[in-house]
């Protein structure tokens, strides 16, 4: 949940070459890199007993200065977010991420707590103030014990498209793919203590707020508008920064963004799912130059197949949304890398996200590693992996 007031720096403008919108099979589409920005959401708990903590304030005023336009407040008080740079290759990308969070976790301990990058709290504390910002104040006003938690942590991967016409395109075609990218980032298996039985408890807190789900399909920007000029006026959101659908048009940016994950357990987890938000709009982008319509997927399969990921995230099965088959989680991720794998050489990404799945499929999701951990050492053990995954490298 992003404030329209708070500084990212993951979305900023960019330079994203001009595609001529040929709709011939022989489409004249400009092959120019597209560039890629990642926004990360972090809980602030007590360094004693990894209870959220309302410290925003204090950990955000000891980030080292050079990098705190970098970082920013969220909607609770008890979370900390940070943007990368508009970036051009994945190991730039990856840098990056890996300094913020060590200049988050530093500044953290410098006042006495711990940042995790972890989607709900492993020990639930009472639910957290609003951060001091006159939007968010009116947004819990108005949407009451919706918004109260202890605080809930996801990652927004931003990617460089020339207009928001295309933009909306790009959403269109990106619909099957989003609930496998949301297996992959399961983050969040416990609560309050206890395991939830999910992968991703956050995406089920977080499907509460009724401007979240699957992005609709539109016709054209026009629709596009209309709906969010009606949505606004129902109240169900108070601006278009509320539209909290998994992929969007982005409010502020010319970028497409995708915000369906869990925050990543480390730098390389989120590399690698950037990675393949890029190479995935760049494919879709080829598909919509050639010509090749959006698969239409009723949205009602598609809350299936994400509730499905937020299940069993990437240790389980998942739905293969246009033939409706459930199947391994693995198999429809070994399909997503196929599907890109001309887009990702393209970029220079292939090897990288090559070693990076394969690093994944050994490890296991977060949600997996942490149970893995609780199994060893109870939740201290689950604490102390998180501290360890969010200033890995």
């Amino acid at each position: 949940m992003t404030s329209q007031h708070t500084r990212t720096g993951a979305a900023a403008p960019t330079a994203t070459a001009a595609l001529p919108r040929s709709r011939g099979g022989a489409a004249a589409a400009v092959r120019a890199p597209l560039t890629v920005g990642v926004e990360e959401e972090f809980l602030i708990v007590d360094a004693g007993t990894g209870v959220p903590t309302a410290r925003a304030d204090e950990v955000e005023a000891a980030v080292d200065a050079e990098l705190r336009d970098q970082v920013g407040r969220e909607f609770h008080a008890t979370q900390l977010e940070v943007g990368t740079t508009v970036c051009a290759d994945l190991d730039e990308l990856r840098a990056q991420l890996g300094r913020l969070r060590r200049a988050g976790v530093t500044a953290a301990a410098t006042v006495g707590c711990q940042l995790l990058a972890v989607g709900t709290a492993v020990v639930e504390g009472p639910p957290a103030p609003v951060t001091d910002d006159s939007r968010y104040a009116r947004m819990a006003r108005r949407f009451g014990a919706i918004a109260e938690t202890s605080g809930q942590c996801g990652c927004h991967v931003h990617v460089g498209v020339p207009d928001k016409a295309l933009a909306l395109e790009v959403c269109n075609h990106l619909r099957p793919w989003l609930p496998i990218l949301q297996a992959m980032t399961a983050n969040s298996p416990f609560s309050a203590g206890r395991d939830t039985e999910h992968a991703s408890w956050r995406s089920v807190l977080w499907a509460r707020w009724p401007s979240t789900g699957p992005t609709p399909y539109f016709r054209d920007l026009d629709d596009y508008r209309t709906t969010v000029e009606r949505l606004i006026a129902t109240g169900v959101m108070l601006d278009e920064g509320m539209i909290y659908w998994y992929a969007r048009p982005s409010a502020r940016y010319p970028t497409v963004e995708v915000r369906v994950g869990d925050v990543c357990a480390t730098p390389a987890d989120a590399t690698l799912v950037a990675g393949l938000v890029r190479a995935l709009v760049a494919t879709v982008i080829d598909d919509i130059h050639a010509g090749r319509p959006a698969s239409r997927v009723p949205d009602v399969l598609l809350r299936a197949a994400h509730w499905r990921a937020a299940a069993d995230g990437l240790e389980g099965e998942a739905v293969d949304v246009v033939s409706g088959a459930v199947l391994p989680a693995w198999e429809l991720v070994d399909r997503l890398v196929a599907r890109v794998e001309a887009a990702l050489d393209r970029h220079g990404d292939l090897d990288t996200v090559t070693t990076l799945i394969e690093t994944l499929r050994r490890a296991g999701s977060g949600a997996a590693r942490q149970r893995r951990a609780r199994s060893e050492g109870g939740l201290r053990e689950v604490l102390s992996l998180l501290a360890r995954q969010t200033e890995s490298r």
